[in-house]
């Protein structure tokens, strides 16, 4: 992997290295926050699903506006700003108990993810050239790796006080907004001639072909988020508690750094795009089969939570599989002017995928325990994998998806 990140150029490195301090800093904080706005603040419940709330609207309902600002203002400034306002909306997070400021503290933060994630996947495409599968594999690992150390960095500086949590992980986004401003290159797209927002909107959701595969992709949203409500749900209800919800997170986060860049060097060589991003789906139904054979049976704690490592692994390995690949297909179906745009629209979709994907597996989780078929989520679940997968392995037969070469590396 570090052979693979130094053969890049200094632009991609940044936004790699980027990516690893953006997830440092989330999720030193956002692990935590719960609950020190119910200890540390006093708010009732309702109020803390509506800080919360809010944060995810901000950034998933903007996504698009985001992406668009990108296309027309250059990637540079919006990363940049996006790190800026979220050093503020951390900040806030620290400073103040007060309703209002905890929500212009949810609001900005959530406003900032929207400014840079669909910003900095443009501008690593763009940098990257034809070796964006490649880009994307190491930028994941960094991803990964930010996750894997924000909740320790953030459990560490607890003892010292949730204010130092946010007052540091306020730091991390202002010394990257400071790097992306030495580092990266300021580009910005020719603005004579350019058609209205609205004509790139409709561009956006006129291409069939795009908009077929970013709703054959929901699913792979719906179920990855399933190691944040499925699988805790499960190993609290088999006794694994906190340990064993974070030993999942461990092993997902170490199998993600230690494995993405060969993994993807190796679909590489056998496989077209296409044929990756389905495979890769399928896998991630195949995860949801283990607790679905085990579902009924009573097994001691520690036999018990084994089918749920199983999909861990599988969940994380389909996972690095299509990521990588289903990146480059979207930048590639976008072209050079509207890559921020179309990113910005696939984020925007994928959220609504989430949450639509978290309410019917909740419900399918109290219907399976109400009418004795524990089994009935997890197998519903695979079925929308391999029916995702299908929908891309379609797509990709009737050549909707780009075809590209190769991939290079370093």
């Amino acid at each position: 992997m570090l052979a693979e990140f130094r053969s890049f150029d200094r632009p991609v490195q940044l936004l790699q290295i980027n990516q690893a301090g953006i997830n440092l800093g989330f999720y030193m904080l956002m692990p935590y926050l719960a609950q020190h706005l119910s200890a540390g603040a006093g708010l009732a419940a309702w109020t803390i699903g509506l800080v919360l709330g809010l944060r995810n609207m901000s950034q998933q309902g903007l996504f698009l506006i985001g992406g668009t600002l990108a296309d027309r203002l250059g990637h540079k400034p919006l990363i940049m700003l996006g790190c800026g306002l979220r050093t503020v909306g951390f900040a806030l997070f620290g400073l103040s108990t007060s309703l209002p400021w905890l929500l212009v503290a949810a609001a900005v933060t959530g406003f900032a993810g929207a400014l840079f994630n669909p910003a900095a996947r443009a501008c690593l495409a763009c940098e990257a050239g034809e070796r964006k599968v490649a880009a994307f594999a190491v930028f994941n690992v960094f991803y990964q790796g930010g996750i894997l150390l924000g909740p320790l960095v953030g459990f560490a500086l607890l003892n010292a006080g949730f204010t130092a949590v946010c007052l540091s992980a306020a730091g991390i986004f202002a010394v990257l907004t400071v790097l992306q401003g030495v580092w990266l290159p300021a580009r910005r797209a020719p603005v004579a001639g350019r058609p209205p927002v609205l004509s790139d909107w409709r561009r956006a959701f006129g291409d069939r072909a795009f908009v077929s595969f970013a709703a054959a992709m929901i699913a792979s949203y719906a179920l990855s988020y399933q190691m944040y409500l499925a699988l805790p749900l499960e190993v609290a209800r088999l006794g694994g508690g906190e340990t064993g919800v974070m030993v999942l997170y461990a092993l997902s986060a170490l199998l993600g750094i230690a494995a993405q860049v060969r993994l993807t060097a190796w679909c590489s060589a056998r496989w077209r795009r296409g044929q990756a991003i389905s495979r890769g789906l399928a896998l991630m139904g195949v995860a949801f089969l283990y607790p679905a054979m085990t579902a009924g049976l009573a097994l001691p704690t520690g036999w018990a939570l084994l089918p749920l490592v199983a999909c861990t692994l599988l969940l994380t390995i389909g996972t690095l599989i299509a990521f990588p690949f289903e990146m480059a297909t979207i930048a590639d179906m976008a072209g050079e002017r509207l890559v921020g745009t179309y990113y910005g629209l696939y984020n925007l979709l994928s959220g609504v995928g989430i949450l639509a994907g978290n309410l019917v597996a909740g419900a399918l989780v109290d219907a399976g325990r109400t009418v004795g078929l524990a089994g009935l989520p997890w197998v519903l679940l695979a079925a929308a994998g391999f029916a995702s997968a299908a929908a891309v392995r379609h797509l990709d037969r009737r050549s909707r998806l780009p075809v590209a070469g190769p991939v290079v590396t370093g």
